[in-house]
């Protein structure tokens, strides 16, 4: 089972602490989107006799697309790849795009997981965030969504800025719980060098983020949500029995997947490529059927052993020996049990049956100790 992922990189502004590849101006649309579809008759045979599990519209801001630029993406995708016929096909919707119109666009598009960027239910966040939408919109875009029979609906949390404080970090919490929204992905924020908060820092128009108070966040968000049947199955995401992200997941667990549109990531097991970060380069190479729109790695064995110690050490999953023992050389194995005798005396990693997952208290220190375990 395989993912395809179409980025779509256009916004109606710029929120203030995003580093992805994105454009404001809308002009070039039409023109982007054709490329894509260029790029989906190229990309035909990058994972041959794998169907296709999961489709993610991400972004950017997906829900810019015209109904027909949508249709237009999926009816190729599903000319030229063998797609499930239960298909997880996820969009990645503001606020307020989320609109009756645009709802029924998308279930005649047969999305059946709307992923909804609210951020914060908190006003005054939101303008300094400068997203284009409002708090009542955050929540009646979930609400108007369940009514037209979305429901599986995941929606973005941001904590860890100056606004958040653990009274009104409760209370974000809480109204995500009434919305009864199946999946909540949520990410401490971190100011990035190019963006504007990134530069108000720099000129000391900001602060850093506290990391105690972010910790506390953190706990604070574990404790609530698994006491209202969330699972806490990555350490930014938790979902109800059944609403995982299936296409997430995939990314976590190691398989392949095709990514289109510029600026857009690739892997198929040995080797990871990716789509250049520029608009109107991407078009123009696309034209052109140059391969110089993307540039590729062969992945070393070392290296594919620290993305599966990375990314599987941060999920319920966690690291299996018996994978370890399978697919790299003892001399690796051997590395990785003796670094991972440290954690568990620490208690900030738990083994059970041959699986190694964080504990709570490792959940705080994952990078670094996924960093400790790499050879």
């Amino acid at each position: 089972m395989s993912g395809i992922y179409i980025h779509i990189p256009f916004c109606k502004q710029a929120c203030n602490y995003c580093d992805f590849h994105f454009s404001t101006s809308l002009l070039n649309k039409d023109a982007l989107v054709k490329s894509i579809l260029t790029e989906i008759d190229l990309r035909k045979n990058y994972l041959p006799d794998k169907t296709i599990e999961t489709i993610y519209f991400g972004g950017g801001t997906p829900s810019l697309l015209s109904e027909k630029e949508s249709f237009l993406i999926l009816e190729k995708i599903y000319k030229l790849y063998n797609v499930s016929k239960d298909a997880e096909i996820t969009f990645e919707c503001n606020p307020d795009d989320l609109l009756d119109d645009k709802l029924r666009e998308l279930k005649r598009l047969e999305v059946n997981r709307l992923s909804i960027g609210l951020q914060s239910f908190n006003e005054e966040e939101l303008v300094w965030m400068n997203r284009a939408h409002t708090a009542k919109e955050s929540e009646f875009s979930v609400k108007r969504a369940q009514d037209k029979g979305f429901e599986n609906i995941t929606i973005d949390l941001i904590y860890g800025s100056k606004f958040s404080n653990i009274t009104n970090w409760k209370k974000t919490l809480d109204k995500a719980i009434v919305l009864d929204v199946k999946h909540i992905s949520s990410y401490n924020l971190t100011i990035e060098e190019k963006t504007k908060l990134g530069h108000d820092l720099k000129a000391k128009k900001e602060t850093a983020i506290d990391d105690e108070k972010s910790a506390e966040l953190f706990l604070e968000m574990i404790d609530r949500l698994e006491k209202h049947n969330f699972v806490h199955y990555e350490i930014s995401n938790f979902g109800k029995e059944g609403y995982f992200s299936i296409h997430n997941s995939n990314y976590w667990k190691g398989k392949h997947y095709i990514g289109l549109g510029p600026s857009a990531h690739s892997f198929d097991g040995m080797s990871r490529q990716w789509n250049v970060s520029n608009n109107n380069l991407y078009s123009k190479r696309i034209s052109e059927n140059k391969e110089a729109y993307f540039e590729k790695e062969i992945l070393t064995e070392k290296e594919r052993f620290n993305e599966y110690i990375l990314t599987s050490l941060r999920t319920i999953w966690g690291v299996e020996l018996g994978y370890l023992k399978s697919n790299f050389n003892d001399e690796f194995v051997k590395i990785f049990l003796k670094q991972v005798e440290l954690f568990i005396q620490t208690k900030t990693i738990a083994v059970n049956n041959q699986t190694y997952t964080l504990t709570e208290k490792g959940k705080l220190l994952a990078d670094k100790i996924a960093s400790e375990l790499f050879v």
